[in-house]
C-alpha cells in the first residue's frame, strides 16, 4: 500500500507516517527512521509498518519525540529478531513482557513512552495505551504470533484491516468501507447498497459510519 492511503487507513497525516518510515531533516537536524532500521527511499509500507504505524499513533497525541521510541525499536529488533517487534504477542505476554521492562530500561525509555511497568508486587502492568492497542490488534495463536489484522473502530465492529483483504484497506466482508461510504454520500439507499453486496443492513450502516467517523 501507498504511504498516502496507509496514511488515510490509520488515520495520520501523510507527511508525519513518511517522518516515521523514512526519517527527516527538521530545523537543521537530520532524525533516522522511527519504523525502518534505515531509510530505504520506498513509499510503499508494508503490513508489519501499519501496524506498528497503528502502536505509534497513541503516543503522538501526546506531545513526545517519536525519535526517542527509535533506539527502543532498534534493541527489540535485535533481541526478537523481527523488523517489527511490535506487530507481534510475544513482547507483551509472559516472558516478552519482562523484555520488554528491560529493553525500555536499558535505553532510558521516558516514562510518557513506556509501555509495561512493574508495580510494587512484582506484577509487570501494561500502559493504557498499550492495551488500547492489543486490543484492537489480532494476532496469531501460534508461532511467531504476528499481527493478522486490525480492528480499527473495535472488535465490536465488522470493520477490519487485513493484509489478505482489499489490501489491508478497511472492509466490511471483502468490500473497502470507502466504496460503500461513497454510495450512501451519493444518496443510494442502505438497504439498496445492502442488498447490491449481499450485506446486512447492520453491516452497511457501521461500514458508513467508520468511514464517516473517519473523515468528517
Amino acid at each position: 500500500m501507498g504511504a498516502r492511503e496507509a496514511a488515510r487507513q490509520l488515520g495520520i497525516p501523510p507527511t508525519t507516517l513518511l517522518y516515521w518510515l523514512e526519517g527527516g531533516e527538521r530545523q537543521g537536524t537530520w532524525y533516522e527512521p522511527v519504523l525502518r532500521s534505515e531509510p530505504t527511499g520506498s513509499r510503499d509500507v508494508t503490513w508489519g509498518e501499519m501496524v506498528e504505524a497503528r502502536y505509534l499513533r497513541a503516543y503522538r497525541q501526546h506531545n513526545v519525540s517519536m525519535q526517542q521510541l527509535r533506539p527502543f525499536i532498534a534493541q527489540l529488533r535485535q533481541e526478537f529478531g523481527v523488523p517489527y517487534p511490535l506487530a507481534h504477542f510475544k513482547p507483551f505476554i509472559g516472558a516478552g513482557r519482562r523484555l520488554l521492562l528491560e529493553v525500555q530500561e536499558v535505553v532510558g525509555l521516558p516514562e510518557s513512552l513506556r509501555a509495561v511497568y512493574e508495580v510494587k508486587t512484582g506484577q509487570l502492568i501494561l500502559d493504557a495505551r498499550a492495551t488500547e492497542y492489543l486490543e484492537r490488534v489480532g494476532f496469531a495463536e501460534a508461532g511467531a504470533m504476528e499481527a493478522e489484522r486490525i480492528y480499527p473502530a473495535g472488535r465490536e465492529s465488522p470493520v477490519v484491516m487485513d493484509p489478505r483483504i482489499a489490501s489491508a484497506a478497511a472492509s466490511v466482508r471483502g468490500v473497502r468501507t470507502e466504496v460503500i461510504a461513497e454510495l450512501a454520500d451519493a444518496d443510494v439507499p442502505i438497504e439498496a447498497i445492502a442488498a447490491d453486496f449481499g450485506m446486512p443492513v447492520n453491516v452497511v450502516k457501521s461500514a458508513v459510519a467508520y468511514e464517516w467517523a473517519n473523515t468528517g
